[in-house]
């Protein structure tokens, strides 16, 4: 799973690079306590993540996706999930493609946090291909990626279409996930206190589409839900968080929104 994976690598490359003080910051704030009102899915699910190698032998043994062509093919920019690189999407995006959408990639490779810069860099990258295509994009974001597409639709509101986050904790309390202390140690912020101006329940200007699973083993289905007023719709799936990008189930959902 992305979370761990990378608390597991990254340490190790960025040591030569961050100095002893700042190591024990970051080890400090992974260790934080977590507020009691602040759960994340119970640690049965969390450990069923780890199945997910096997998420392409259930789609082969399972009933086969049938994908339609698009009436009106869209430009998806796909946002991955916080430790995750555009790889873990590639399958979702080559589904996408069959069906007459262009997908792009964010352009910042692995998604080690919401910071100031990165969040700028993946501005321009939205800028880009809105000059680029002539209409707004469509963005599917997982996990943290759906968090910072919502921020994105917030500043960029015209250059936007639609927003379609997957287990993205936009709702309730940043904490309510199995994955914060790893953000904290990586990002080197806390989760509730990011580093752009922003409201993350806040829903943005623009179509937003939540999609969450109660067998959701990293983001807890309350955050990722979110209440009545800060999406327009949430969709239920049944998906692990690893599945929101590797199952048919979630596929199909993101082709049924894109062609509403």
């Amino acid at each position: 799973m992305h979370y761990y994976t990378v608390m597991a690598t990254l340490p190790f490359k960025d040591t030569a690079f961050i100095d002893r003080e700042e190591l024990a910051r970051r080890w400090a704030l992974a260790a934080e306590p977590c507020p009691d009102d602040a759960r994340g899915p119970r640690w049965q699910l969390l450990l069923r993540e780890f199945l997910w190698p096997l998420e392409p032998v259930r789609r082969v043994l399972g009933k086969p996706l049938e994908i339609a062509q698009a009436a009106r093919p869209k430009t998806v920019m796909l946002l991955p999930g916080f430790g995750a690189h555009p790889i873990r999407m590639r399958w979702m995006a080559r589904k996408l493609e069959k069906a007459g959408h262009v997908t792009k990639k964010w352009g910042l490779g692995y998604n080690l946090g919401a910071t100031e810069a990165r969040f700028r860099q993946v501005e321009e990258r939205l800028v880009d291909l809105y000059r680029r295509t002539g209409e707004p994009i469509h963005l599917v974001g997982w996990s943290l990626g759906g968090v910072m597409a919502r921020e994105l639709a917030k500043k960029h509101a015209d250059k936007v279409a639609k927003v379609i986050t997957m287990g993205s904790p936009f709702s309730y309390s940043p904490r309510a996930n199995n994955g914060w202390r790893a953000y904290q140690a990586i990002a080197g912020h806390r989760v509730d206190e990011p580093e752009i101006d922003t409201v993350l329940h806040e829903k943005p200007p623009v179509e937003t589409v939540a999609f969450w699973s109660p067998r959701d083993g990293v983001v807890h289905p309350r955050a990722a839900c979110g209440r009545p007023d800060e999406r327009d719709r949430a969709v239920p799936l049944r998906c692990s968080h690893m599945g929101f990008v590797l199952t048919n189930e979630a596929v199909a959902a993101v082709l049924s929104e894109l062609d509403r």
